[in-house]
């Protein structure tokens, strides 16, 4: 599909696009969009794009993905990279260590990161190739009429796009307004903690440890790592603000006793970053029409093995492959859904399994296989 073919505007102009949300998938898209030619804009309904300040884990994938993208130099020197993940049981005994090969030679094979450094990195990207990012603004209506979609915004004011993606996360209202009957995302019964640490000399991967409370360590610089506690939350408890570092204070205690020196640094509640862990998995379209999803807003993934930004940057990238090289918006709709459903299917389910084992709801998983398995199938070809 010509990306000049005559549009709505007439004449060859290239297709204009519209993707909501401004997060990580969003601004892959954008970016992998506009390095083909499109001209793409950009809405985020945060009127300050805020992004919670802990940090994220990227495997060798997402490295590759990055490199696709035209970032990977500033994203490397932005984060921490890193080539192996060690496996620890309850009593803090190192019972595995998986060396996780390069996909993109030079580069380490793993990263850790702040989320904002992240979002840095992929927003002055998004500059640079000339998409146009337009904050605290909403789409409060979509229209496809076949050959253009309407949209209203949330200022009132009104534009005409090509094709619409949304990339505006588990709570999709982009799916809602397309799919009205699609499932809604479901509490798996378990919430995670997140608190930023000083790195600890002589780490340098990704530590895992087992247990009744799972617990990873996450370095994402030379100075800082970030830890992450999975824990059993019947009923999807809400904590008041004031009350959070003492909460996570106590479910580390419940960890790994090797980790327990890490308490007494937890003390600023406006840093502990608590979310329960819900699922999603869209098993019919990802579109309709001109409007398509990506991301969360079609498999958002526990976090158990680390895949949920990268399975959506891979969305980014397949996605704006698959439209230079159909004949149509439908067709190229469909051969991305159908070459990323297996892949994003099988982390989202493997996730959740590994989820269910820990709360006793289903069969224990053995964490070192699990990961090791699921790095194999993330290292395929996207």
């Amino acid at each position: 599909m010509s990306i000049n073919k005559p549009s709505f505007q007439g004449g060859s102009h290239p297709w204009k696009v519209l993707i909501i949300g401004a997060g990580i998938g969003g601004l892959s898209a954008g970016i992998a969009l506009r390095s083909k030619g499109y001209d793409v804009e950009i809405i985020e309904k945060d009127p300050e794009w805020t992004v919670y300040g802990v940090g994220i884990i990227q495997q060798n994938n997402v490295i590759r993905a990055m490199y696709e993208l035209g970032v990977i130099d500033d994203y490397i020197d932005a984060g921490y990279g890193f080539d192996h993940v060690k496996i620890f049981a309850p009593n803090g005994m190192e019972v595995a260590k998986i060396p996780i090969p390069p996909l993109v030679e030079g580069y380490p094979a793993n990263a850790g990161i702040a989320r904002p450094a992240l979002q840095k990195v992929l927003a002055e990207r998004t500059n640079s190739v000339g998409a146009k990012i337009r904050l605290g603004l909403t789409a409060e209506t979509i229209n496809d009429s076949g050959d253009v979609v309407d949209v209203t915004f949330s200022d009132g004011s009104e534009a005409q796009y090509d094709l619409v993606i949304g990339a505006d996360g588990i709570y999709s209202q982009t799916r809602q307004a397309i799919f009205p009957q699609a499932p809604r995302p479901e509490f798996t019964g378990q919430s995670v903690w997140r608190y930023n640490f000083n790195r600890p000399e002589g780490m340098e991967g990704l530590h895992v440890y087992n247990g009744q409370v799972g617990v990873g360590l996450v370095p994402m610089s030379e100075e800082q790592i970030y830890m992450y506690i999975t824990t059993s939350e019947p009923g999807s408890p809400r904590f008041e603000k004031s009350t959070l570092a003492d909460e996570m204070k106590a479910r580390l205690q419940m960890a790994c006793p090797t980790l327990h020196h890490f308490a007494k640094e937890i003390t600023d509640n406006e840093e502990v970053v608590y979310r329960p862990l819900e699922w999603l998995m869209l098993e019919g379209d990802w579109h309709k029409g001109r409007i398509a999803l990506l991301g969360d807003a079609v498999h958002s993934t526990t976090p158990h093995l680390g895949q949920g930004a990268g399975l959506a940057i891979e969305d980014a990238l397949v996605l704006a492959d698959e439209l230079t090289q159909a004949s149509t918006p439908e067709a190229a709709f469909k051969n991305y859904r159908n070459r990323r459903f297996e892949r994003c299917d099988y982390i989202v389910k493997s996730s959740l399994a590994i989820c269910m084992g820990q709360l006793g709801k289903g069969p224990l998983i053995d964490n070192s296989k699990a990961t090791a398995e699921s790095i194999a199938v993330v290292a395929k070809p996207i």
